[in-house]
């Protein structure tokens, strides 16, 4: 089994024919999150895949609480590997809102964000990883209509997106949704720059 090494993290990798291989997108912001996160967080990650940037949270933090998401089975197996928490379902569905055990201090996203049509869809479990619609935001402004459900006051975002999903329209939707926006983290990688945006809750 192939195993990737990353700021102090061990992350074992399933069969990446059907698990979202980290990659630099991955590694973008597992480093925004090591710079917002503190110990005695509660945090949550969306969509946690190989559970490679919970894992690099968990192993540089003593004492947060650490729970993700996935819908993809092979996925959700492969980070529960890697020592997270892991509920299968889809985005929020498998939480219940507005619960103390359902308020996080930080949620992480790196939802798909390759605008897709349906020719350019992935077989199987793994078109999850990379189908962000037609937009290319159709799982990410699904994200942000639910998260604030799930944010303690005060409570902060961190959200992977690339330049061509439309930095500025996403900024604009955090924005109506109540949030004070940042760009935290950006890198430029082959055709499209990957930029990690901050959403601190007003």
């Amino acid at each position: 089994m192939v195993e990737i090494e990353y700021k102090k993290a061990r992350i074992r990798l399933g069969n990446t024919d059907l698990v979202y291989e980290p990659a630099e997108d991955s590694f973008l912001l597992a480093d925004a999150a090591l710079g917002e996160a503190k110990p005695g967080m509660q945090i949550l990650e969306i969509g946690t895949g190989s559970g490679f940037v919970s894992a690099v949270l968990l192993a540089n933090f003593k004492g947060i609480r650490l729970v993700a998401t996935e819908i993809n089975p092979h996925a959700a197996i492969c980070a529960k590997m890697n020592g997270v928490e892991v509920i299968r379902t889809d985005l929020f569905k498998g939480l219940r809102p507005r619960r103390p055990e359902t308020c996080f201090d930080l949620i992480l996203f790196n939802p798909p964000y390759l605008p897709t049509s349906k020719e350019e869809k992935v077989p199987g479990w793994l078109n999850y990883a990379f189908d962000g619609g037609i937009s290319g935001r159709e799982t990410l402004d699904r994200f942000l209509d639910e998260v604030r459900d799930y944010l303690k006051p005060g409570g902060e975002i961190l959200v992977l997106i690339s330049s061509i999903t439309g930095l500025d329209a996403v900024k604009a939707k955090m924005k109506e949704l109540g949030f004070a926006v940042e760009v935290v983290a950006r890198k430029k990688v082959s055709f499209e720059e990957l930029i990690v945006v901050r959403g601190k809750l007003l």
